[in-house]
């Protein structure tokens, strides 16, 4: 009996340590309740713990009662519903753009953003440690791909300068970055794309709710890139993305992203959800600097402890692990001790980099916190 014609390739996971296989959860958030335990989730990205807000379920019943449970069409059949353009208002306000396109998931808006902005005869300037969406979109786009090293703006404007000056050129980078917690040099690849004349696009999917008052980094900078990609599967803890720009930009995306135009349109339930949550981040400004108090806090406790820890201006933590099995391990050492931290792995991380990842939300107390970083320091050994 011959072998599944793929075997090897997952023989090969097995035996680098990369297998990965799901584990279904009851519930959500950065406390999830299960046979009697009370676990600590630091593998969720609700980082302002707004899941299970009483106003984004409410809104949620009066979308289903009002809409019923899907769009049923693409936008631009007649899947175009009130409640999109209601929420593409809302993010466009937050985040200071003139107008804004949602889009079903982050990877959609990014694959379709860079699709959209560049083809054969343009160039598009990576950061090496952007998310795989924006790598997959840069592909997709059959543009020249030049990848810089990761936040050193020195090398891109080495790519700028040696670039051919015909066709387009678009510089894309996370603002925060999802698996270091660092902030990409925001100020000075703006200052690039000014003199290169390079169209900016900036996700800010890990930024969006923890700094410029909710609205991203490039708002507390005071950046203001030609397009912005973020999602409300994060800190808004919803679904759905979005694009925000200038409106001749929404306009380019309604007529060539790929992945809005052939994309049945987002659930109004998640549209009405991530609109109840712009509305609570635009009401509560202080929530990221509050949230990032806290990671300072969980930071430091684990310091004091012994742990290595990889310094992070953001709510997101990085503990060096290094080997994959030991990663893993790690992790399982965690959830005995009723901490939900997955290890990550090779092709998330580059080799030789696994790590523990901690994402610190607002539903973590500072005991919580206490206790989370003395069993890290427990499972390592330190």
């Amino acid at each position: 009996m011959s072998s599944h014609p793929y075997e090897h390739i997952l023989q090969a996971i097995r035996d680098d340590h990369r297998w990965r296989a799901l584990r279904s959860w009851p519930g959500a958030g950065g406390i999830i309740h299960k046979d009697g335990r009370r676990l600590l989730n630091f593998s969720s990205n609700d980082y302002l713990d707004l899941a299970n807000a009483p106003a984004l379920k409410q809104a949620v019943r009066e979308a289903l009662d009002a809409y019923g449970c899907g769009a049923t069409a693409s936008r631009l059949m007649s899947g175009d519903l009130d409640i999109h353009r209601n929420l593409e208002q809302a993010i466009a306000q937050l985040t200071g753009q003139a107008s804004a396109l949602v889009f079903p998931s982050g990877y959609q808006a990014n694959v379709g953003v860079l699709q959209a902005l560049a083809g054969r005869d343009d160039a598009i300037f990576s950061d090496a440690l952007n998310h795989a969406s924006i790598i997959d979109g840069a592909r997709l786009s059959r543009a020249a791909i030049h990848v810089y090293r990761h936040a050193d703006t020195d090398h891109l404007a080495e790519l700028l300068d040696a670039a051919p000056p015909t066709g387009r050129k678009i510089i894309v980078t996370d603002s925060v970055f999802s698996m270091d917690g660092d902030l990409a040099p925001l100020e000075a690849i703006a200052g690039l794309a000014r003199s290169a004349g390079a169209v900016l696009v900036v996700d800010e999917a890990h930024a969006l709710g923890v700094w410029g008052g909710g609205g991203g980094l490039c708002r507390a900078l005071g950046v203001t890139p030609d397009l912005i990609t973020g999602t409300f599967g994060k800190a808004f803890g919803a679904g759905g993305a979005f694009a925000a720009g200038s409106a001749p930009y929404r306009d380019l995306l309604i007529n060539t992203a790929r992945s809005f135009i052939f994309s049945t349109g987002l659930t109004p339930m998640n549209a009405a959800a991530a609109r109840a949550a712009v509305r609570a981040v635009a009401d509560h400004p202080g929530w990221g600097d509050e949230l990032r108090a806290q990671s300072a806090l969980f930071q430091a406790e684990l310091r004091a402890r012994g742990v290595p820890v990889q310094p992070s201006e953001t709510q997101i933590v990085p503990v060096p692990v290094g080997d994959n099995q030991r990663a893993v391990d790690l992790g399982a050492a965690l959830l005995d001790r009723d901490i939900i931290a997955t290890g990550i792995r090779p092709p998330t991380v580059p080799p030789g980099t696994a790590r523990l990842r901690f994402s610190v939300t607002r539903a973590h107390s500072e005991d919580d916190l206490r206790h989370a970083a003395a069993a890290v320091a427990e499972a390592l050994d330190v």
